[in-house]
């Protein structure tokens, strides 16, 4: 059986080395993705030096089985594995053990160009790439992992393609072409905005800087030194089961006022979100993401130490100011861009002025609205369906892809970011790198059944012979 995985990031990587080690030497996979990060994926692979990773190096082995398996691998010591270690450095231990993987099976194809195109065949899939060869598999995993940023809401056609806008900070060095004096707009106050700022003081960027977003929630930060792992009490457990997202609010309150830290709480809540998740209806889905999706993610996603010190420093010097409200219109002005706000709560706007204005909103999973070659065409195709509240691709408890009508299709299955509508925790390496080898079991179990039917119809040829 051939398997094909679309996307070379983390997730393709990962479920490649996988497929090899779990799989026998009849396994066969393909992995296709862009050459400039193939095995690394834009998060590890398009970042710069002064970008940290979020997690602890301990934390982040790519195996599920070894947790401890990237800070093993660069023979960390007791305090190095508390280290927040820079994002290049996860690319090519990623990229590293890819290739190891490859060197010892013989069943990795390696295709380093993008796939435009995945058309359902006789028996399986046909996979188009950009150069115009295709080729056949009878298995597809799409993991592409976040979509590219769409245009901004309110942004007038001609800013959009300004050099004034931009839309992607990371995208050919548009970030150093920004001048040191430059007043500068970064819509958005996550992830995204904190890796701008930090990029922007690296390069002794001096002028003024207005991060904006709905609620003006900027990430918090890891403690020096992670607190002990928590148990969480009846209460909390009594909620997650019931699925009662108002209980489980209410009972998580009280408990933080009782815990040293309210990292502790969070960390130990994170392995039963899954579960929890799948059991939500769709109307508690939509309230939470309504009401609580800002304050959650401000509070899991959190920064390094460093980072979240060099934003503090910032704002004390009042070098960077963050504002809770909404971007109503933004277009070219008279030599700058000007951008109409709206404050969170207020009935007026301010007209703002700015020389450059950048989107660092963070995470994309909306198919709907997605330009990505691939997904859009599968999506016009009616091949995959969309989550109905806009967090990726309609999917099974086996992950395989749902079509427009609701329908599994067989053979076509998904990995990463865009299952956040079955998962909501499958952004990060501890989820990711679960489900990785989860499916790896799932498609290579498939395998053996097929090898073992065909097996068994051989026989039956035979004797009947």
């Amino acid at each position: 059986m051939q398997i094909t995985l679309i996307g070379a990031g983390f997730c393709g990587s990962t479920l490649a080395v996988e497929l090899l080690r779990q799989g026998g030497p009849d396994t066969r996979v393909t992995l296709v993705g862009q050459p400039e990060t193939f095995g690394r994926g834009v998060a590890y692979g398009a970042a710069r030096p002064e970008h940290l990773l979020n997690v602890r190096a301990k934390d982040l082995g790519a195996d599920a089985a070894v947790p401890s398996g990237f800070a093993d691998t660069l023979a960390l010591g007791e305090r190095g594995r508390l280290d927040f270690l820079p994002r290049l450095a996860y690319g090519e231990y990623l990229q590293s053990r890819l290739q190891q993987a490859a060197e010892a099976a013989s069943g990795l194809a390696r295709i380093e160009e993008e796939a435009v195109a995945v058309d359902r065949v006789p028996g399986g899939f046909q996979v188009l790439l950009a150069n115009g060869e295709d080729f056949f598999s009878e298995v597809v995993v799409l993991a592409v992992g976040a979509l590219p940023p769409q245009r901004l809401a309110g942004v007038g056609p001609r800013l959009a393609v300004d050099r004034r806008y931009i839309g992607w900070p990371w995208q050919d060095g548009a970030i150093d072409t920004i001048a040191p004096e430059a007043r500068l707009l970064i819509v958005g106050a996550g992830l995204t905005m904190a890796d701008v700022a930090v990029t922007l003081r690296q390069r002794g960027h001096r002028g003024p800087i207005t991060a904006l977003s709905r609620h003006g929630l900027v990430p918090q930060a890891h403690l020096e030194v992670p607190g002990a792992p928590l148990e969480l009490p009846p209460g909390v457990h009594q909620a997650l089961r019931d699925h009662d997202l108002r209980g489980l609010v209410r009972t998580l309150r009280q408990l933080s006022t009782v815990v040293d830290d309210w990292r502790r709480v969070v960390d130990a809540l994170r392995p039963h979100l899954q579960p929890f998740w799948r059991g939500l209806d769709l109307a508690t889905r939509a309230r939470f993401l309504r009401h609580l999706r800002s304050h959650w993610e401000t509070l899991r996603h959190r920064l390094a130490p460093s980072v979240a010190g060099q934003l503090q420093a910032m704002q004390a010097a009042g070098q960077l100011r963050v504002v809770a409200g909404r971007l109503l219109r933004a277009r070219v002005g008279v030599g700058d861009v000007e951008a109409l706000i709206r404050p969170r709560g207020a009935d007026s706007a301010w007209l703002g002025h700015f020389d450059v204005m950048i989107r660092a909103t963070g995470l994309d999973t909306d198919i709907e609205r997605s330009s990505h070659p691939l997904v859009a065409t599968l999506r016009d195709a009616g091949l995959i369906g969309a989550d109905p509240l806009g967090l990726g691709v309609d999917a099974d408890a086996h992950l395989r892809l749902r079509d427009r009508f609701g329908t599994p299709v067989t053979g076509l299955y998904c990995l990463g970011p865009l299952l956040r509508g079955q998962l909501w925790e499958i952004t990060a390496v501890p989820e990711l790198r679960a489900a990785a080898r989860d499916l790896a079991r799932r498609l290579l179990s498939q395998q053996a059944g097929a090898g073992r039917g065909a097996a068994d119809a051989d026989g039956d040829l035979r004797e009947a012979g």
